[in-house]
Order: structure tokens, then C-alpha cells, then sequence
């Protein structure tokens, strides 16, 4: 073993522990600068893996973290903007090799890479070679918002052999057993969803978000995320006061969507995310424990 356990009180029984990854170390700098991490999701190979190359470099000059999906035909959670940019990314010849070599292509910049994954994706490729790759390719984490914890131990394992952390997106539903069963396997952050339902909400943030933020702070001393419905720069101002992350993907691949050729899309993107980041430095965000 060395250094120490990432993140949870109760390092789980036979975990391996793992110095701090770029992420927990991004998410400090942000803590240490008062503001909030600014999280962009974007599918591998959306538009096209070329394109894909360009915005994420574009991306990475102003965001902290990068979540990179998996793109998949069959996403649960995913609303019809992103199903959209991840059938596109399938019908442009994505491979799980654009994945890794978008990961790799970003490990010299400043920012962090989660990659958003469904399972069965992850499974047909292998738990412990998928764990072994993303891991050698340069990533911190995987989200995977599919995998229930009580069927989570084949991939836990594998992950955190090779030091990745592993996301999960926690239901306000959640009782507090489950809770904290999740909380003790989790790395990196918690991901708490902004609304019910699936991505790509242009809606208001619910209400009982800050409550629920607040319940997870009490059960765990990891760093809270909130993302999906989190479209405009002023609801990712009001999830900064509550969280640690705010994460912000459908209204990212609108903007993108709406920009004509490839050098508007790619100054769409930064444009959005430099909107987005204005209103994070905040005095009084909650920080996570150390």
C-alpha cells in the first residue's frame, strides 16, 4: 500500500490506496482560489474524433475537469441532446481507441479527465482491461451511472487495482444504509443530480437540491458534484455556492450544436465554458473536508 485512502472515511476492506490523483488535486486548487470546479461533459468523437481532438483542447484551457463519455446506443440516463452527439459519435466510426487516445491527448494540459461510462459498454470490453486502459491512458475516474453498488464489486475491485476513482450518481431516494454503502465505495466525489429524471433539463434546479447536497456532505466527507440540468451560466452560479462541482453537459453540446463549421463550434465551446466559469468564485462555498 501506499499513501493514503481517497476521499471516504472508511477505506473499503483489501482497498488499495492510492496517492491523490490529478482530480482531487484540481479540486483543491479550486477550493484553495474560493470558487467551485467547473466540470464539461462532451462524447468521445463528437462530432467527429478530429473535432472532438479540437474542442477538448479548447475545453481544457478554461474547465477544471473533463467528463469524456463512453458513447453508447442504449443510455438510461441520458436525455435526447446528448443520445444525439453520442449516436453521432457511433455513426462517425468511434472506437474505444478515440476514447483512450482522447484521454491521452489531454494529459499534458491543466485539467482532470472522469470518463462517463454505462456498464455494459464497460463489460463487453473487459472490467480489469478497461480499468488497466483508461487508467494507462491517463484518467482519474469513471462515472458510472448505471451500475447499482450492490452489483458494483467486479468493477470496484478492478478500479481500484489501478487507482481509478469510481462516481456514483447518487438518487435523492437513496435511504441511509444504501447511502452508506455508496459513500464507503465511492472516490473522488459524489455525483448529485441537479433534477429528477434524465439529462438535458432546461428547466429550474429542484428545490430540495441544497438539502439533499447537505445530507451527502453529512454522509461523507467526499466532494459533491451536481450536474444534470445545470444549463445556464446562472443556475451553474447557484450550484456553486452549494457544491464542489458543478458539471454541465446538454446545454455545452447546444451551444456547440448551434455554431456553423468546425472553428465556430470549437470557440462555441470555450465561449460557453468561459460564461459558465464567471460566476464561480464564491467566498462562501462549503469545502469538503481534507
Amino acid at each position: 500500500m501506499n499513501a493514503t485512502w481517497r476521499g471516504t472515511r472508511q477505506p473499503p476492506a483489501g482497498a488499495v490506496l492510492h496517492a491523490p490523483t490529478r482530480f482531487d488535486q484540481v479540486l483543491a486548487h479550486a477550493r484553495a482560489n474560493n470558487r467551485a470546479a467547473l466540470a464539461t461533459y462532451l462524447p468521445a468523437g463528437y462530432p467527429t474524433q478530429a473535432q472532438s481532438l479540437r474542442i477538448l483542447h479548447r475545453l481544457a484551457e478554461v474547465t477544471d475537469v473533463i467528463e469524456l463519455g463512453w458513447p453508447y446506443s442504449e443510455p438510461s440516463l441520458d436525455g435526447p441532446v446528448i443520445q444525439k452527439a453520442a449516436a453521432q459519435s457511433l455513426a462517425a466510426g468511434f472506437r474505444v481507441r478515440h476514447l483512450l487516445e482522447s484521454i491521452h491527448s489531454l494529459a499534458a494540459s491543466p485539467t482532470s479527465v472522469l470518463v462517463m461510462a454505462y456498464y455494459p459498454p464497460l463489460f463487453k470490453y473487459g472490467l480489469g482491461r478497461a480499468a488497466h486502459d483508461l487508467a494507462q491512458a491517463g484518467a482519474a475516474g469513471v462515472i458510472l451511472p448505471d451500475l447499482p453498488i450492490e452489483e458494483a464489486d467486479g468493477w470496484l475491485t478492478a478500479a481500484r487495482s489501478t487507482g481509478l476513482h469510481t462516481v456514483f450518481v447518487v438518487a435523492p431516494s437513496t435511504n441511509d444504509a444504501r447511502l452508506n454503502r455508496i459513500c464507503n465505495a465511492a472516490g473522488g466525489m459524489l455525483y448529485a443530480p441537479a433534477v429528477p429524471g434524465i439529462t438535458g433539463s432546461t428547466g429550474p434546479l429542484h428545490p430540495a437540491l441544497p438539502a439533499f447536497v447537505q445530507r451527502l456532505r453529512t454522509a461523507t466527507d467526499l466532494p459533491v458534484g451536481v450536474g444534470i440540468g445545470v444549463s445556464t451560466p446562472g443556475q451553474a452560479q447557484a450550484v456553486s455556492r452549494i457544491a464542489d462541482v458543478t458539471i454541465v453537459g446538454s446545454a455545452l453540446i447546444r451551444a456547440i450544436d448551434a455554431a456553423k463549421g468546425p472553428r465556430q463550434q470549437e470557440e462555441a465551446a470555450a465561449d460557453f465554458a468561459r460564461a459558465l466559469t464567471a460566476g464561480l468564485h464564491r467566498p462562501d462555498i462549503p469545502r469538503a473536508a481534507a
